[in-house]
């Protein structure tokens, strides 16, 4: 079972968040965070209730269920049970004029039935100021993000080119790489911050279906099962000689996930004109890597790839047709999702402990999504990888 977060890690964790909202927001008075991920974030337990952060005194994590679990969890100093909101306006007192709390993940009946019992007259957005804190891994941390990083490496790298038979479904192959993944420690679940996403073993695909159009903001894409469950894999699709073997996924443990791409050319090899598009994919993300150093902003990053891009190269860069997506990397953590964005417009510099997805693909109408993702270190040498350095396109035979 995994340790409990240690309390001097919660405790530089809400340091370091108090710290930037007086730093950002002179007036403000009080947090409230029902975020679950982010709950654990600062508690180590991940239980329905919310955090209350005080500007003037000790914070506290309500509890409606389970307060038993969240006890045995968590380090925490100050966890205590709730039936509902009442109870915290009992204790409370009155409650302040503004609040601050995460306006991209809180419902709006949860908001509402907190202002029946605390009713605060003013909402303000808390959800930067959080990304910001998380986006910068402390030491612990960037263990488990190293662990998860050895996970994704040994089995997108070394066990999956065993894995691959002729007849096989992309839906039977996404079972088996799941169950692997999770025998080599996966935790079983990866997560986005992202609404609506739902996600099942990452985008997995043979052929053309790792460029099926969805209405995830990504550069690849997957068929799925079908219309109710675009994910997993398709059950009719088979693998066959001469396919492109996609696989998109993310890997956690610990919370901490780390993502990565890698592709095969199953039995046959593609043609000349493909390898070197995948080629120069996996070129721009060594000269991206090279570029993950602490004050170096995200934006000039960005600038700088896509301005030495040819005009044939860019039209199928990040995306296929009309599906591109304007980024080459994020930030990943307890979501896969997270900023920095390595993306125009994201101009505050790097700071060393970013750990950072770097993803050059280009899909190719008959063949499917070629290119490489790997997860780095943001260091003052440039970005270390955690996730292995394969270049891809792996000949299984």
């Amino acid at each position: 079972m995994q340790d409990k977060v240690p309390l001097p890690e919660l405790q530089g964790r809400m340091t370091r968040f108090l710290a930037r909202m007086d730093e950002r927001h002179d007036d403000w008075q009080m947090a409230a965070i029902f975020g679950r991920l982010n709950q654990y974030y600062f508690c180590g337990t991940m239980q329905d209730g919310v955090l209350l952060v005080p500007r003037d005194s000790e914070p506290v994590l309500w509890v409606r269920r389970s307060i038993e679990r969240a006890v045995q969890e968590s380090e925490f100093p100050k966890i205590r049970p709730m039936s509902s909101f009442r109870d915290i306006a009992r204790e409370q007192g009155l409650s302040p004029d503004t609040l601050f709390l995460e306006e991209e993940t809180v419902p709006l009946a949860v908001l509402e039935r907190f202002r029946k019992h605390l009713p605060v007259r003013e909402i303000r957005p808390l959800d930067a100021d959080i990304a910001a804190v998380r986006s910068v891994k402390s030491a612990y941390e960037m263990r488990l993000l190293v662990q998860a990083g050895d996970i994704h490496r040994r089995v997108l790298e070394d066990r999956v080119p065993g894995m691959l038979k002729e007849g096989m479904s992309e839906a039977e192959f996404a079972c088996e790489l799941f169950s692997e993944m999770v025998r080599q420690g996966h935790q079983g679940i990866v997560r986005f911050g992202m609404f609506g996403v739902e996600i099942v073993g990452g985008h997995l695909g043979f052929g053309e279906n790792s460029i099926c159009p969805t209405a995830f903001d990504g550069a690849s894409g997957i068929r799925g099962l079908g219309p109710a469950a675009p994910v997993l894999g398709s059950r009719e699709r088979r693998l066959s000689a001469g396919d492109l073997v996609y696989i998109d996924n993310g890997c956690g443990v610990g919370g901490y996930q780390t993502d990565k791409t890698m592709t095969y050319m199953f039995k046959k090899p593609l043609t000349e004109d493909v390898i070197r598009i995948h080629e120069e994919c996996v070129e721009i993300q060594h000269q991206a890597a090279s570029l993950l150093q602490p004050g170096i902003s995200p934006g000039e990053i960005y600038h700088t790839i896509m301005e030495d891009l040819s005009p044939g190269f860019r039209e199928k860069f990040m995306g296929f047709g009309n599906h591109r997506v304007k980024f080459i990397g994020h930030g990943v953590g307890l979501f896969v999702d997270e900023p920095p964005v390595i993306a125009a417009g994201f101009d505050e510099p790097l700071q060393e402990g970013m750990v950072i997805a770097l993803e050059p693909k280009c899909g190719i109408p008959g063949v499917g999504m070629v290119g490489i993702e790997n997860t780095f270190a943001v260091t003052p040498g440039g970005g270390r990888s955690l996730t292995g350095k394969s270049p891809g396109l792996v000949p299984v035979f």
